[in-house]
């Protein structure tokens, strides 16, 4: 039974019933035109119910309409409260839905592309390796392009698989003591390789003590120092202060009014540009949303400014910094 129907069957009964009991009671004998009458009673009643009942629906018939168009018109002068909030709500749902699918859109779109880019080149790589005798050296060089490619897929597709995972659930942290200045030299260390091939200085600073998951806020720093290493100039440093871990550069950084809560999703549908590089959610974008969570999970946050350098051997102009707050970092 639709609504319509059913808000009739309760007008109607409610006009009908009180004249069906008046004439039952009533100690005048029941008469065919009595009955005639109530039959034109209960036809009038009927049709008044009907046409209440139009009236009553029309503007949650009206807002049907729109939903099914996907086209909601201006507030009408006869909406009740409860239909402007409904539409608003339904507006609402209908934005988010479709911003849900411009990102998930585009970052389908990058993933194809990040994900094509390294399979092509080990495939072009992996057939010269197959069908062209070269010397033992080139042998080797091309292995090592090839496990470099490799690396750079498994990485992305960890990426991917964790930003799901953080999207949907909590991060679970095993909490412990920690000493941060060895954490950031562990960093450090492991990216030297990278910082040296790229001819930049790679430095730590400061010191201190937190209860933290080591291997959670180790992998949040790694992927803030991967997208230092590939934007900076000259230098990138980790610095340990009160606040807790901050990442610096001396690169571009992120352009003005960029937000990083904006920068930081896992499906992100407006790239950036920093210095002729495309800032994506299939990259960096997967990396510092990873951050972000990490830092929320330890009670902190993920905070991006142009900071005075962090590094005893450098001073001059702001340079981009990255910071995972924590809440208590002892000396």
């Amino acid at each position: 039974m639709t609504l319509r129907a059913q808000f009739t069957l309760v007008i109607s009964l409610l006009a009908f019933l009180p004249n069906l009991v008046l004439t039952l009671l009533s100690p005048a004998p029941l008469t065919w035109a009595a009955l005639v009458w109530m039959v034109l009673v209960a036809l009038l009643c009927g049709a008044t119910g009907y046409l209440l009942s139009a009236a009553l629906l029309r503007p949650l018939q009206r807002l049907e309409r729109e939903v099914q168009a996907k086209a909601f018109a201006q507030l009408h002068p006869d909406d009740p409260r409860e239909i402007v909030c409904l539409r608003a709500a339904f507006v609402g749902l209908t934005n988010r839905l479709e911003a849900e699918q411009g990102r998930r859109a585009a970052f389908m779109a990058t993933l194809v592309h990040d994900l094509k880019t390294p399979l092509i080149a080990t495939g072009h790589l992996t057939q010269t390796l197959a069908s062209a005798a070269l010397p033992e050296a080139e042998r080797r060089e091309i292995g090592g392009h090839i496990r470099g490619e490799t690396e750079r897929l498994l990485g992305l597709v960890q990426q991917m698989a964790d930003a799901h995972r953080f999207e949907r659930d909590e991060v679970q942290l095993q909490l412990a003591p920690a000493d941060l200045g060895e954490l950031i030299g562990r960093v450090a260390r492991r990216h030297a390789p990278q910082a040296e091939e790229r001819g930049l200085a790679l430095s730590t600073s400061g010191g201190g003590r937190a209860t933290v998951d080591a291997a959670a806020l180790e992998r949040a720093l790694s992927n803030l120092t991967e997208n230092a290493l590939r934007y900076a100039q000259n230098r990138v440093h980790l610095h340990v202060s009160a606040q807790g871990c901050s990442v610096q550069d001396d690169g571009p950084g992120l352009p003005p009014g960029t937000s990083v809560h904006d920068l930081a999703q896992p499906f992100n549908a407006q790239p950036t540009t920093i210095a002729g590089h495309r800032y994506t959610a299939g990259t960096a974008g997967l990396g510092l949303f990873i951050v972000r969570r990490i830092a929320e999970a330890h009670g902190g946050e993920l905070r991006y400014a142009e900071e005075a350098s962090l590094s005893p051997a450098s001073a001059g102009a702001p340079h981009p910094t990255f910071t995972i707050t924590l809440p208590e970092v002892l000396p």
